[in-house]
């Protein structure tokens, strides 16, 4: 955290939601600073390390810009990421909180991301960001093994009608579908081997999913890359799956599906994937509730 002695300023305030979820015991919590102008590239990673989530959202206000521009920028407690899906939801969301719904624009390493947020019948706030322009690609047939063998899944227990692949909406994923939902439920992966192997393949999660039926999916995300075991609702990575649905055919656009995660580590989270025609960007929506410090 930054000092202020001999400044008379104020640290920043550091504010933590969980987002995708209406419960503060669900979802997935995230950092947030709303004036994070004077802040240097150490004290974010500071700030975000102490905190120990896997992302904290930096902001700043757009001098000149539109109202509701901001530039943010995310960290994990390891190192900075170009996006991410639930701080920009719980972001948004306490923006709203803050200076009422409406229209923003967060400008990311990824490039512009539109949000909107809005107050439901119940009075709570929701928010739907729509990702950059996404894209999928075939990975090579020994990087789908080192995963596998990173994560300590034999590649017969993977889901042939949804192949690897690595997806992107403003973070790359490699997507690995487990057969059945027992599998993915036993999650023991070897991190260090796991982290290096995604390091060298510029990864920001390994996506693994499950489909359970039409329109429903469960998910997990490994994320040794930021110093987390295991991310409990992760945004990026659900646009980058609708991207990777619509390239597969596997939905007939426009679509809607969701995506539930958490579950299997009691933060259950539940994200809403928007899915257009064509190859524009995905949208993604949820919740966020703040949480004690």
């Amino acid at each position: 955290m930054p000092t202020d002695e001999g400044s008379g300023a104020a640290a920043p305030a550091v504010i933590r939601y969980t987002a995708f979820t209406d419960q503060p015991t669900g979802g997935n919590p995230a950092g947030i600073v709303l004036d994070a102008f004077a802040l240097n590239d150490g004290d974010r990673l500071a700030i975000a390390r102490d905190l120990g989530y896997s992302e904290t959202a930096f902001l700043s206000r757009r001098g000149g810009g539109e109202a509701g521009e901001y530039d943010v920028r995310y960290f994990s407690p390891e190192a900075e990421v170009p996006f991410c899906g639930h701080a920009t939801i719980a972001a948004a969301v306490a923006l709203a909180e803050r200076d009422g719904p409406g229209q923003l624009v967060f400008r990311t390493a990824a490039g512009a991301v539109p949000v909107v947020t809005r107050r439901d019948g119940a009075g709570a706030i929701t928010a739907s960001l729509t990702s950059v322009t996404p894209s999928v690609a075939e990975p090579r047939a020994a990087d789908v093994d080192a995963a596998l063998s990173a994560l300590r899944w034999p590649r017969q227990e993977l889901d042939p009608s949804l192949p690897p692949k690595i997806a992107y909406a403003g973070a790359r994923h490699l997507i690995l579908a487990a057969a059945s939902r027992e599998r993915l439920a036993r999650l023991d992966y070897d991190f260090e081997a796991l982290r290096t192997f995604m390091l060298g393949q510029d990864l920001t999660t390994v996506d693994l999913v499950f489909r359970a039926g039409d329109g429903l999916y469960h998910a997990r995300n490994p994320f040794p890359v930021g110093g987390v075991y295991e991310d409990p609702a992760t945004g990026a990575a659900a646009a980058a799956f609708g991207a990777y649905l619509r390239e597969l055919g596997r939905v007939t656009p426009p679509a809607q599906v969701t995506v539930r995660q958490g579950d299997d580590m009691g933060r259950p989270s539940r994200i809403i994937v928007d899915i257009p025609p064509g190859d524009g960007p995905i949208t993604v929506t949820g919740g966020a509730v703040p949480i004690g410090g």
